[in-house]
């Protein structure tokens, strides 16, 4: 697989994570509906910041994983793959529904940034999310890592800009249309399920050619 497919994959699957209504979603929802959209915006903007941070200690996690246990990478590849099926298959079997969505109350432009970056750095799922995809698409014959980081991050906050900029921008209309909307969201999580599953699936086979694994 070449970089440029590597990092078509990595468009996909961080695209089916992102559009996915969860917390950082709602947040920048919630401001947007109470603050308008220069609130939204600017929780866009610190929940971005967030995602770079996000980037930046995957990166340095497998620089540190490739100087103490180079081996220590393939395993982590495949048990991402596994938490990634297992993603998958919950958002399957779920029916995601929002029908109410906790108002915030933004004092400040500065306010909504600062809380959407801590709500974005303190994510618990994104902790395990970065260390269970990352070594699959951070690897060593592609070049530095430190590049691959950047254009990850980069890659990273153009999709949230793209996805929560605009709901942001659309404020109460987007709140009816998709987390109000039981159908839709519903379809937008089983869809990233099974993006979840497929490159998922995708990400093993190829770290098997990698190693050399055969069944």
């Amino acid at each position: 697989m070449t970089y440029a497919e590597n990092l078509w994959l990595f468009f996909v699957l961080l695209s089916g994570i992102i559009i996915v209504p969860g917390m950082d979603m709602f947040f920048v929802i919630a401001n947007s509906l109470t603050g308008g959209k220069r609130a939204g915006l600017s929780a866009t903007a610190g929940i971005m910041l967030g995602g770079v941070y996000h980037t930046l200690l995957g990166a340095i996690g497998i620089s540190a994983l490739l100087a103490i246990a180079p081996w220590l990478l393939n395993a982590m590849l495949f048990a991402g793959a596994a938490y990634m099926v297992w993603i998958g298959i919950t958002l399957l079997r779920s029916a995601i529904t929002v029908e109410r969505i906790r108002a915030a109350r933004t004092a400040s432009l500065w306010v909504a940034f600062r809380q959407g970056m801590i709500t974005c750095m303190l994510n618990p799922k994104a902790y395990l999310f970065i260390f269970a995809v990352y070594p699959q698409f951070i690897r060593p014959h592609y070049g530095p890592l430190w590049s691959q980081a950047l254009v990850m991050g980069i890659m990273t906050a153009a999709v949230q800009l793209a996805v929560y900029g605009a709901l942001a921008l659309a404020a109460g209309t987007s709140r009816n249309l998709i987390t109000g909307n039981p159908v839709a969201t519903i379809f937008i999580g089983r869809t990233a399920g099974l993006v979840l599953i497929g490159v998922a699936l995708l990400t093993a086979w190829r770290g098997m050619a990698t190693t050399g694994i055969n069944f």
